[in-house]
């Protein structure tokens, strides 16, 4: 599975599991990544495991699991439980790797439907109830073979989805639990920007926790939906060969998922996506990845 390409279903957000398995197949592709409204919509885990399987298709991820800065008991509760039903879901699928999005500040949960105390923006002990959550989740996500995968997210998030914005807060986060059990992803567009990129990038490869790759652009300007920014690789500023050339030196030989939101992507026919994704990635990404 050396640096094959996957489609995230983040970036073909109109199609089922079925049409996006259909697509990825009809592309040639071997490897999909879903998210769990999909898996909900096709009858839960073992459901869409039977449509991943029947187009010859394996999960690389589930996207995801995570938020877990709530401060309320209910909330709180709810969100842990929603994390064990996402890993396994994970184990359902058949993937090891469930992404997490770890959460915002309760104050600006409402953003994206939650529920906060509006004064709550304590992002230390937001952190440290990301902490207390992995904590607790870690023992079950080893039971069930599934590996949770931290994902910092560009700070212009940290309000609102996750408060790790760098590769360096996920690995201090990882440290406690097992390599096997807690990993990290590599996302272009949140660590493209970090000074420290190439040393937290050796350093996790040292680690043994670089659990999943993910590439799409950074794009300008950003749009109305901050979350709408993200580019098809080569129409923003990340530099993919550099960043490629450190993932892969660090020992990481994995697939490598595109997943982009971004309006006009999300709403073009889904096989010129895929056309798209597989010809930049095959001239931006995958050389340096081998190393020619």
């Amino acid at each position: 599975m050396s640096f094959e390409l996957s489609l995230n279903t983040g970036t073909t957000p109109n199609l089922s599991l079925a049409e996006a398995c259909e697509a990825v197949a009809t592309a040639g592709l071997k490897h999909i990544g879903p998210w769990r409204h999909l898996l909900e919509q096709a009858g839960g885990g073992e459901a869409a495991r039977a449509i991943i399987d029947e187009h010859g298709l394996t999960a690389t991820t589930l996207c995801r699991g995570g938020f877990l800065t709530a401060t309320g008991e209910q909330d709180r509760a709810a969100a842990l439980e929603s994390n064990r039903a996402a890993i396994r879901e994970a184990a359902a699928i058949g993937t090891s790797e469930l992404i997490m999005v770890v959460g915002g500040l309760p104050s600006a949960a409402h953003l994206i439907g939650g529920t906060g105390e509006a004064g709550d923006k304590d992002v230390v002990a937001a952190r440290q109830r990301v902490t207390d959550g992995i904590a607790e989740l870690e023992p079950y996500a080893a039971e069930h073979g599934v590996r949770l995968v931290l994902e910092p997210l560009h700070p212009m998030y940290a309000a609102d989805r996750a408060v790790l914005s760098t590769l360096g807060q996920a690995l201090d986060m990882a440290a406690p639990f097992s390599p096997q059990t807690v990993g990290v992803v590599v996302d272009t567009f949140h660590v493209w920007w970090d000074p420290q990129l190439k040393e937290q990038i050796v350093r996790a490869g040292a680690e043994n926790r670089i659990a999943s790759y993910q590439i799409c652009d950074f794009n300008l300007p950003i749009a109305t939906d901050a979350l709408k920014s993200r580019g098809m690789m080569g129409d923003g500023y990340v530099d993919f060969p550099t960043i490629s050339r450190w993932v892969a030196e660090a020992g990481y030989t994995g697939p490598v998922e595109v997943e982009i939101f971004n309006e006009q992507i999300n709403n073009q026919d889904a096989g010129t996506t895929l056309e798209t994704m597989k010809a930049r990635y095959d001239e931006l990404v995958l050389p340096f990845l081998k190393g020619e």
